[in-house]
């Protein structure tokens, strides 16, 4: 048995490499005479393959001689095409004499589909006869159609199926070279190394847990390479767009149907996706030159790619939760998803279907698989920016925003509340003390006044000391979401996004007010609601679950997830913008009696500067801070985060944050420190008074000399 397996992976391994040396031929074909060569030998291998798989159906003397007549039959009659290309070729030749120039073949696209097609059959072929050679019983095979269904999907997922698949796509890959664009081959790497790490391809359980891990991983991997790729090409080729979307759907797909395999044993959807990844990859080195030539245009101008974008990401990353959950503990954590029969009239089912779909989305969201895994994708965006940003304060709190995550996404959710409270059920999702103020981590029974006093007392004082930034862009979680670099970059869209230009300014529109009475209406009847069941005045519940539960679990685990995929439509930080989250109303009362704001050191500045860069790189687009700076020196609005990218886009280091630190300094007559950026050239003539001619740093680091320093 052994030796027979180590003969087949030989012979699968030097047909990996025939294929690779043919997909390279079928890139470069133009003509028709290449074409027709490459289609022949595709076809010959797989009448070869279609011969052996006859007989290993049911070896035999008889079936041995009827395998080789099919194969040989089936290679006779694609000669002929072969054949008559050539014939009408040399036909050319010879009438055009020294002049002769092949003619193009007449469709490409057709050529193309015809190599994926025939490739794809050789793959399978090539499978199905391996594992029969070495012995496999195939799930059903051939009995029934669902019988022949379930046995596709295993050849699909089969060792000899997705293993060579993977070394063909390496080699392929290798063989190109330069002739694909380094990013398309950095995606393509990444496919293969997926391709290989397909869970079901081996019986062990070493490898079916370890693959799912790892695969895990490089499709995280992936997605930050994207992401990080589209923050450095804002501008991009129309074939590598569509790319990129159809490969993310792909493992949208794939993810669900390993989420399907794990936890239910089914296997159709997770085949589907495999092929659906070959026919992507393959058409993808088959027409290289569509990635390097035709119009290119800025994602930041395509809304509703960046939709898709970011919704196959989150599809893709939630049935990956879910899987790594299932993974981690087992199909009882299944038993804490509501999974209510979809049976009865129509209002029964649409009841069970939404409450089914609510809580599978809200536990999974609120999972630490799915954190952890959110915070490593959106926490590598958050490392980019920290390596390029060069004002010290903010580096300082993106570096806290990154500790304040793991914390509270990881640390206290799944180590210290299973040390804390072991008899919590395991995979049990417990919210810190503070985070959503207390509410919605259980009923409001008498006990939990106290943590609702500490959480208020510690966010009120932090929030009047510091503003809003301490929970909005520190300790929430949603802060490190929205503040890598290529999220960052989304902000454009709080401009140009028709929801989101309306809540644009710091004034609150009518918008704005109805969002944050609704929310704040609500939360207070929640609570209400919570206290009265815990007294046993009131029997209230929403989908199964007490009504500040449910509440959390809407606002946070399920709204805002739909606000995140929908900011090319509502602009980022929408949770700011728009006032739906009640976290941040709450510690926005408190900043307006607090000291955060925002000040300039001369208001000169602000008067001549043109580049308007603190407005433009504001992620809550309060737009209008501008006009504050030149006419007050300040600005205070109860909107602003405080995340402080206004600060360091100022090119003149005109701008500082202003806080408790600062009142106390000012009451201590401490002076403030000079501006750190480029004076502007205008300021020679009117601050050099007296003609003096100096030097100062910019925030570059670089030297401008010839322009007089501009005084606090």
């Amino acid at each position: 048995m052994l030796e027979s397996t180590l003969v087949l992976a030989v012979l699968a391994a030097l047909m990996a490499i025939v294929t690779a040396i043919l997909v390279k031929w079928a890139a470069a074909a133009r003509t028709r005479s290449q074409a027709a060569v490459v289609l022949f030998l595709l076809g010959m291998m797989a009448a070869m393959f279609l011969g052996a798989a006859i007989y290993f159906l049911a070896p035999s003397s008889h079936s041995l001689v009827e395998g080789l007549w099919v194969s040989s039959a089936a290679m006779s009659v694609s000669v002929f095409p072969v054949f008559l290309v050539f014939l009408e070729e040399a036909r050319e030749r010879t009438a055009a004499g020294e002049g002769y120039s092949p003619r193009p073949m007449s469709s490409r696209p057709t050529f193309v589909a015809a190599a994926i097609l025939l490739v794809l059959l050789n793959e399978l072929l090539m499978g199905w006869t391996f594992q029969l050679a070495n012995g496999a019983a195939l799930t059903g095979a051939g009995a029934t159609l669902a019988g022949a269904g379930a046995g596709l999907a295993d050849v699909l997922v089969s060792p000899w199926f997705v293993f060579t698949m993977g070394a063909e796509m390496i080699l392929a890959v290798l063989l190109l070279g330069p002739a694909l664009t380094l990013p398309l081959r950095g995606m393509l790497g990444f496919q293969a190394a997926i391709m290989v790490l397909t869970p079901p391809a081996l019986t062990l359980g070493w490898w079916s847990a370890g693959s799912v891990y790892v695969g895990s991983a490089l499709m995280i991997g992936l997605v930050v390479y994207q992401m990080e790729f589209l923050y450095r090409s804002r501008q991009l080729n129309g074939a590598l767009a569509a790319y990129i979307l159809r490969l993310l759907a792909i493992y949208a797909v794939m993810m669900a149907g390993l989420f399907a395999w794990v936890a239910y044993g089914s296997l159709p959807l997770l085949a589907a996706s495999v092929v659906l990844e070959m026919v992507l990859y393959l058409e993808a080195v088959l027409g290289g030159e569509r990635f390097t030539s035709g119009p290119v245009t800025s994602w930041q101008l395509r809304p509703h790619w960046v939709f898709a974008l970011l919704g196959t990401i989150f599809i893709a990353e939630l049935f990956m939760g879910a899987l790594l959950d299932v993974q981690a503990f087992g199909t009882s954590w299944l038993a804490l998803v509501p999974a209510l029969p979809l049976a009865g009239g129509p209002a029964a089912v649409t009841y069970a279907a939404v409450n089914n779909g609510f809580w599978f989305l809200a536990l999974v969201t609120g999972s630490t698989w799915f954190l952890a895994m959110m915070g490593v994708e959106m926490g590598s965006l958050v490392v980019f920016k920290l390596r390029e940003t060069r004002h010290r304060e903010l580096r300082v709190r993106l570096g806290l925003m990154i500790g304040c995550y793991a914390l509270a996404a990881v640390y206290f959710p799944s180590i210290y509340y299973s040390l804390a409270f072991p008899q919590l059920p395991a995979g049990t999702a417990v919210p810190v003390l503070g985070w959503s103020m207390g509410i919605g981590s259980a009923p409001l029974a008498p006990s939990v006044f106290v943590v609702l006093l500490v959480s208020y007392a510690l966010v009120g004082s932090l929030s009047v000391l510091f503003g809003r930034r301490v929970i909005c862009s520190t300790f929430c979680t949603a802060a490190l979401m929205y503040q890598g670099t290529t999220i960052d970059a989304m902000k454009s869209f709080n401009r140009s996004a028709p929801v989101g230009r309306k809540f644009l300014g710091s004034r609150f529109s009518t918008a704005y007010s109805v969002t944050t009475g609704v929310v704040m209406g609500s939360l207070a009847l929640a609570s209400f609601a919570s206290y009265f069941d815990t007294r046993g005045l009131l029997q209230i519940s929403i989908l199964g679950a007490d009504p500040t539960v449910f509440l959390f679990a809407l606002y946070f685990g399920v709204l805002w997830y739909v606000m995140f995929v929908t900011m090319p439509y509502t602009g980022t930080y929408n949770c700011v913008t728009m006032g739906w989250c009640y976290t941040g109303t709450i510690a926005q009362a408190f900043q307006k009696v607090g000291f955060f704001k925002l000040k300039v050191r001369d208001k000169a500045v602000c008067k001549a500067c043109t580049t308007l860069d603190c407005a433009k790189s504001c992620p809550v687009g309060l737009v209008d801070m501008v006009g504050h700076f030149r006419t007050t020196g300040e600005f205070r609005s109860s909107k602003c985060c405080g995340v402080g990218n206004c600060v360091g886009a100022c090119p003149y280091g005109n701008l500082y944050i202003h806080d408790i630190r600062h009142w106390v300094r000012d009451r201590l007559t401490h002076p403030q420190p000079r501006p750190l950026g480029t004076p502007l050239p205008m300021f020679r003539a009117t601050t050099a008074g007296v003609g003096s001619r100096t030097s100062s740093t910019s925030a570059t680091g670089r030297e401008s000399v010839g322009a007089a320093p501009l005084t606090p």
